[in-house]
This record gives C-alpha cells, sequence and structure tokens, in this order.
C-alpha cells in the first residue's frame, strides 16, 4: 500500500493504491480522496473513501448494522 501521506500523484498505479473503503474503486489521482483516522485498542486505524458520497454510505451502513 503506498503511505496515504505521500502525494497522490506520485507513481501511485492500480496494483499497489488504497481502495475505497465503499466501492473498492482503485483510488489513483482522485482530488475527491479522503482518509477518516482513528484510535481503537492503541493502534492508528484509517479507511479510504473516493468521494464524500462512499464515505456517507459507508457511515450509513455502519450505523444500520450496529443498531442491529
Amino acid at each position: 500500500m503506498v503511505d496515504p501521506t505521500s502525494d497522490l500523484g506520485e507513481d501511485v498505479d492500480e496494483s499497489n493504491a488504497s481502495t475505497c473503503a465503499t466501492c473498492g474503486e482503485a483510488i489513483v489521482q482522485l482530488p475527491t480522496h479522503h482518509v477518516v483516522t482513528w484510535i481503537e485498542d492503541g493502534t492508528a486505524q484509517h479507511r479510504h473513501f473516493c468521494s464524500e458520497t462512499c464515505h456517507t454510505e459507508f457511515e450509513s451502513n455502519s450505523n444500520s448494522n450496529s443498531e442491529n
């Protein structure tokens, strides 16, 4: 996986690019790409999203699953 702190345009191809946690799209030079980070059990965790739409969908699905 590519270092998430590196510039997205730096020699990133689909084979080593991060993928969207919702749709699975390889994130290569997408200006809408963002990373959500959190600490869990003392370890930094992260998820990549290709767009705000995918992030919102992921959060909606996570919230509905936790209510069941």
